[in-house]
């Protein structure tokens, strides 16, 4: 993670009001977390940070949009899906933030030092990032019948479907009465 002092925010300097911050993340950007792997690639987000810069407390206000490759959850065809989505944080400064920190009771609670200067966002940024990311991936569909589904794998998809019906196990089929009930 070195290399990250663009996401770290010195705000003793910040006089009291709302301050805006614009970052532009890429793949590198996830790249340096080292997570297994990202569920998503080539991604284009902006990240519009405002930090409202109180005496004991700063309010941030991220708000992302952009675009990511995945793939459809359906045909596995890949796709770009819109990022966005607005998320805040409370950030207080307190005399025992680790002691209030792991309590966790509100997430969007977070509780450092009265001595700190500077708060680093690029964990929130990450992970809001992620959270922007349509968790329903699929194919848009105009019609029920016209889709930009992979059309070789909807067949597959129905045929293992209608075999599956016909191998059901006989000792359920007297519950199909109670369906409609």
């Amino acid at each position: 993670m070195a290399g990250r002092r663009e996401y770290e925010i010195a705000f003793v300097g910040l006089k009291p009001g709302v301050h805006e911050f614009n970052y532009t993340i890429d793949d590198k950007f996830f790249a340096d977390f080292n997570f297994p792997q990202q569920e998503f690639s080539n991604c284009h987000a902006n990240v519009k940070l405002l930090l409202d810069r109180q005496t004991s407390f700063l309010m941030l206000k991220f708000e992302v949009g952009g675009t990511c490759d995945v793939t459809c959850d359906r045909c596995g065809n890949p796709l770009t899906v819109q990022l966005w989505d607005d998320f805040s944080m409370l950030v207080k400064m307190v005399d025992n933030p680790d002691e209030l920190n792991a309590q966790d009771e509100d997430p969007d609670v977070f509780y450092i030092s009265r001595t700190e200067s500077h708060i680093d966002v690029a964990g929130w940024i990450y992970e809001f990032i992620n959270l922007s990311v349509p968790v329903h991936r699929m194919c848009d569909d105009k019609d029920i019948d016209e889709t930009k589904c992979n059309v070789e794998v909807l067949k597959m998809l129905r045929g293992m479907n209608d075999e599956s019906k016909e191998n059901q196990n006989p000792i359920w089929k007297g519950l199909d009465k109670f369906r409609n009930i």
